[in-house]
Formats: C-alpha cells, sequence, structure tokens
C-alpha cells in the first residue's frame, strides 16, 4: 500500500492560483484570445478538430465492480464504512458530481456491508437523487437531508447507527476537510475514525482498460495541442500569449485544459512564477499540464528553444532525455516505486548535476488518473510495488538556477512486460515534437 507520505498539492492548481495572481493579459493578448473566439486562429490551431466524441464514458458495471473492490478491501482492512465528501473519489465510486466542495458537508458513506447512503443538505436532494438513477446501488441509496440550521454530523452519526454501526472503525477519505474530519469524529466518540487512503487507492491506483483508453485519449490531445501552439510561436509574444494559443486549441479539441509556460530564467523554477515574460531566440521555454477527458488526466512538459540553442543547453536536455529513459526502463511489475526515482536520479548525479536533490530538486513522477496527483508517488522511501495497469508521470529535470531548466514529461503506464509511455517523446529542444 501507499507509504505515509502526505499527498502533495496538485500542480495544476497551483498554476492556476498563480495565474489568477498574474498580471492581467495585454490588450495584444486580449485582441488574440477575441480573434481565436472569431476565428481568426493560427493555422496549426484552427486545424485542431473536436475529439470528445472519441471518449467512452465509464459503465455502470465498472462502478458497480469498484464497489466490490472496496467492500472487499474494507474487509481485509477491519474497516466498517468508508466516508467520502465532493472530489474524484465520489466520482470515481459512485459517478456523482456535485461540484465544488462548499462549506456544507456532503458525504456519501459506503458500509462494508449493505447499499451505501448520502448525507446532503435538504435543498440538494433532488439534484442528488437525479444523479443517483445513473450510480451502482442508486435505487437502494438512502438519501438523508440535514436543513441549514441543524449538524450534517449529528445526522451522520443517527444515519451510522441506524446501519448498526454506532462502533467500529469507518475510513475517512483522505482529501476530507479537516473541519469535516472534525465534525463526525466528535459526532461518533464510538467509532474509531481512521484514514481511508487503504480503501480509496487501493482501489484507483490499478488502472481498467477503459479508463486507460480515456487518459490515452487525454494525452493524445494534449500532445496534439502543444504542437500546434508551438507551430504557432513567435519571437516576441508573451508567456501568457502563448498559454492564449493552448487554451485556443483545448477549445477546439472540445476538452477542458490548462497550461503554463515559463521561459528563460524562470525555467529555473520548477512551478514557474507570475512574472510577464516575452519569448526570445535561443531562450528555453518550458511548458506543462494537461486536459480532462471524462474526469481523467494527462500531465505533459515540453522544453525547447525557438532558434539555435546554446551547448549547455543541448548538453542539460541530453542529460535529461536519459534520465527519463532510464526511469522508464527500471519499470516492471514487482518493481518498488523509490526504485523508479534512483534510476533518473542516478544519471543526472552521474552527469554532475547531484548530488541528490542539488539540481533535480522533485521526485522523478506522481500517480495520475482522475487527479493529475494522487497514488502511489516514485520517490525515495515508497516501498510500493509496481503492478500492471498503473499510472504516472515521469518528468525528470535539471533546473540551474538564474539561468534555465529544463524538464521532460510523459505520463506512462505499467503493463506486464514493463513500462509504456502514452505518447512519444521529445527528441530534442529543435524538435519537441518529432516523430523519430
Amino acid at each position: 500500500m501507499p507509504s505515509s507520505k502526505l499527498t502533495s498539492p496538485n500542480r495544476r492548481r497551483f498554476l492556476l492560483a498563480a495565474a489568477a495572481a498574474a498580471p492581467a493579459l495585454t490588450l495584444h493578448a486580449q485582441e488574440d484570445y477575441e480573434a481565436a473566439k472569431a476565428g481568426k486562429l493560427p493555422p496549426a490551431i484552427a486545424a485542431l478538430k473536436p475529439r470528445v466524441q472519441e471518449a467512452v464514458p465509464i459503465t455502470l458495471v465498472e462502478r458497480e465492480g469498484r464497489l466490490e473492490h472496496a467492500r472487499s478491501l474494507m474487509k481485509s482492512k477491519d474497516m466498517d464504512a468508508l466516508i467520502i465528501t465532493v472530489g474524484t473519489s465520489l466520482n470515481y465510486f459512485s459517478g456523482l458530481k456535485v461540484g465544488y466542495q462548499s462549506e456544507r458537508l456532503f458525504a456519501w458513506i459506503l458500509p462494508a456491508s449493505g447499499a451505501p447512503f448520502v448525507v446532503c443538505p435538504a435543498f440538494e436532494e433532488g439534484r442528488v437523487r437525479e444523479g443517483l438513477t445513473m450510480a451502482p446501488d442508486g435505487a437502494a441509496t438512502k438519501i438523508h437531508t440535514w436543513n441549514e440550521d441543524a449538524s450534517p454530523y449529528d445526522l451522520v452519526a443517527r444515519s451510522l447507527k441506524e446501519r448498526g454501526l454506532a462502533s467500529g472503525t469507518v475510513g475517512v477519505e483522505e482529501r476530507t476537510q479537516f473541519a469535516f474530519a472534525d465534525g463526525m469524529m466528535h459526532a461518533t466518540p464510538a467509532l474509531k475514525v481512521v484514514n481511508g487512503t487503504p480503501i480509496t487507492a487501493g482501489c484507483r491506483m490499478v488502472k481498467s482498460p477503459a479508463e486507460l483508453a480515456l487518459m490515452q485519449l487525454a494525452n493524445d490531445i494534449t500532445l496534439s495541442v502543444y504542437e500546434a501552439a508551438y507551430k504557432s510561436a513567435k519571437v516576441g509574444m508573451t508567456n501568457r500569449e502563448f498559454t492564449g494559443l493552448i487554451a485556443a486549441g483545448y477549445e477546439r479539441s472540445g476538452v477542458r485544459g490548462e497550461a503554463s509556460c515559463q521561459v528563460g530564467v524562470y525555467s529555473a523554477l520548477p512551478h514557474g512564477s507570475v512574472q510577464p515574460q516575452v519569448i526570445r531566440e535561443g531562450e528555453i521555454i518550458l511548458i506543462d499540464d494537461g486536459c480532462s477527458v471524462e474526469g481523467y488526466q494527462s500531465d505533459i512538459s515540453r522544453t525547447f528553444v525557438l532558434g539555435k540553442p546554446t551547448d549547455k543547453q543541448k548538453k542539460v536536455f541530453e542529460i535529461v532525455h536519459r534520465a527519463q529513459a532510464a526511469a522508464l526502463s527500471a519499470a516492471r511489475p514487482g518493481v518498488e516505486c523509490q526504485a523508479i526515482d534512483k534510476a533518473a536520479r542516478d544519471v543526472i548525479d552521474a552527469a554532475g548535476f547531484g548530488p541528490d536533490y542539488k539540481h533535480f530538486t522533485h521526485r522523478v513522477g506522481h500517480g495520475i488518473g482522475m487527479d493529475g496527483h494522487e497514488w502511489p508517488y516514485l520517490v525515495r522511501g515508497n516501498a510500493t510495488k509496481l503492478e500492471a495497469g498503473m499510472c504516472f508521470s515521469d518528468e525528470p529535470g535539471i533546473y540551474i538556477e538564474g539561468e534555465f531548466g529544463v524538464r521532460l514529461e510523459d505520463d506512462w503506464y505499467v503493463t506486464p512486460d514493463g513500462g509504456k509511455m502514452f505518447t512519444p517523446t521529445s527528441l530534442s529542444l529543435e524538435d519537441p515534437f518529432g516523430k523519430g
């Protein structure tokens, strides 16, 4: 099972927050965006076509299997119920799409035996009932509602007691807000409240063929949008204008996606900077992030230059490229997660950019699925063994403060024979989307 390390913040949320704090788009960028909406797109962006119709949604039968898997894991861990609030795990198990998590408790609770039930605000009942028509055990799922002046935590306690769970052990999904977990713990003092990660991650870490197909589509779309933006890039363009091209590309493709673009010295900051930047000939450009297809994520980084790169830039790129290949080559079922990080780090250390985290400042990868970052993590100390169907990013980097950074990131999955990339890797700084 996953190590006890805490989950890292989702980089996509981090970058979006940074973008919100950044200066407004320039007038030129705003004009570009309006031109894009009017159909005056660069040819490479205009050539992109909607692809969402290719996505095959997760079936009700598959979600029913997820519930049975969760119940099996709960029994093996002596867990009597699993509590999940708003988020990707709610969608994963139930198919319910509640939206954002507000200050009001919404909980979907799965007992180890019996149908799930919901505790939600009374005014949400109609929407929840509608969603349950397509949920596993939906017809048997009871909805318990609370009004604004009532305690949702007392309602959780009563609802558990009705099902013979006045005492025992209850798991809480790891991304549950502290206020919710604390409120439920105080309302159920006879219950032992534990981390529900062994159940949620235990189910979600290994992807089904249907999940892999959705992730393949998300990665294919991201790479095609990146390539179209690259072909449309010009010296003198701001980084916000470049990410505007990517946004237009995702809109053309019919998906939701984000991107960051860091130029020159700012590429040495793994999560970038909010400072306005301008693309200049011969400077490193680092783009990152992905899109979502039926809730499944992609996460790709490309590093390139417009014009001729320096010898140092090319040397660093080649080292990172070898590190990325080494990480993938080390992967096969039964290998520990930490070994994948070590394989990439050994290459970078041997090339003189160590020791340890000196220039390769982060782990080599994270799990990916319905969350951009999810269990398990490819990091030192994580002895979780790889299984066929697990999905990760492979993203070694070298960051030289005050100069530039290079990161290459592609998503991959474990097969019975080893690791397999969803997308072709980058060839060079001058040809980041070459077909080899």
